[in-house]
C-alpha cells in the first residue's frame, strides 16, 4: 500500500463493499503489498468498530476469504423497505422517453434522440432502474448497440395487458407534437445564444 495518508481498514472497506463477494486473504495481501497478517489485523479492527457502533454492516470470514454483508439484528427493517412497493415519479422527460421506447420498441438511444433532439442516456438508466425498461437485445449494425424495450412491470404500471391496449395517436396528432418539439427545441436554442 503506497499512500501511507489511506488507513488499511479504509482501503479494505472500499474493496470489500465494492466487490459484494469474499475476497481472500491471500488475493487483498497481493494486490495490497502487505502481508497477510496485516490484512487480518486490519479487518479485525474494522470489524470491531462495526461491532462497537452498531453498524448496519459486517464483514465474515468465509475459507480464508472475507465479504461484507448486512449485519442480521438489522434483517426485519430491511425486509420491511424490501416489502414495501417501490415509488417513482416520471418527470416529463421520462414520460417522454418511455412513450418513444413504447411506441417504437425495440429501439436504440440513438433512435431515441433522433426523436427526442437531445441526450437521452440519464433518462432511459432512469427507465431501467425503475424497471419500466429493459434492454431487449442488440442491433445487428456497427458498434452493437443496445436495443430497448419495455417490461411486464410497465404494463401493470400503466394497467394494460399488452402493448396493443396502448393508445392509438392519429397522425395529425403527431405532426402537432412534432411540430410543438420543434417549437421548443428552437426556444431552448435561442435562449441558449441569448445566455452566451
Amino acid at each position: 500500500m503506497e499512500n501511507k495518508d489511506r488507513s488499511l481498514e479504509g482501503v479494505l472497506e472500499a474493496i470489500l463493499f465494492t466487490m459484494g463477494e469474499a475476497v481472500s486473504i491471500s488475493r487483498l495481501s497481493e494486490a495490497l503489498d502487505v502481508t497477510e497478517e496485516e490484512i487480518c489485523s486490519a479487518i479485525g479492527k474494522l470489524s470491531d468498530q462495526y461491532d462497537r457502533q452498531h453498524r448496519g454492516i459486517k464483514i465474515i470470514e468465509l475459507e480464508g476469504a472475507y465479504q461484507m454483508c448486512t449485519n442480521p439484528d438489522y434483517y426485519e427493517d430491511l425486509i420491511k423497505v424490501a416489502k414495501t412497493p417501490r415509488r417513482y415519479t416520471l418527470t416529463d422527460v421520462q414520460i417522454e422517453t418511455l412513450s418513444i421506447i413504447a411506441y417504437k420498441q425495440p429501439v436504440t438511444k440513438v433512435e431515441i434522440e433522433n426523436i427526442r433532439g437531445v441526450s437521452s442516456d440519464h433518462a432511459v438508466n432512469r427507465l431501467v432502474e425503475f424497471g419500466l425498461v429493459k434492454e431487449v437485445g442488440r442491433l445487428d449494425a456497427p458498434g452493437k448497440p443496445m436495443l430497448f424495450g419495455t417490461t411486464e412491470e410497465f404494463l401493470r404500471s400503466f394497467g394494460v395487458q399488452s402493448l396493443d391496449d396502448l393508445p392509438t395517436v392519429n397522425e395529425e396528432r403527431m405532426e402537432e407534437f412534432k411540430e410543438q418539439a420543434e417549437a421548443e427545441v428552437m426556444q431552448q436554442t435561442t435562449l441558449a445564444d441569448v445566455e452566451v
